[in-house]
């Protein structure tokens, strides 16, 4: 049996923390920023947690 490969999309999007939870990027971040207000930018910045109903399908797509 050959070896089960990673997703190559959810490897660059996702990433472990220590403790075992996923870390992801929040969207609309990248472009049309002019209508957004600098607190929701500022918001949009830090890096969020993926929910605990989509942990499953992040660590089949990652192969952990």
């Amino acid at each position: 049996m050959p070896k089960v490969k990673t997703k190559s999309g959810a490897k660059k999007r996702f990433k472990l923390t220590g403790t075992g939870k996923i870390k992801r990027k929040h969207a609309f971040k990248s472009h049309i920023l002019t209508k957004k207000e600098t607190k929701q930018k500022r918001n949009l910045t830090t890096m969020g947690l993926v929910h605990k109903s989509d942990v499953k399908n992040v660590k089949d797509m990652l192969r952990i």
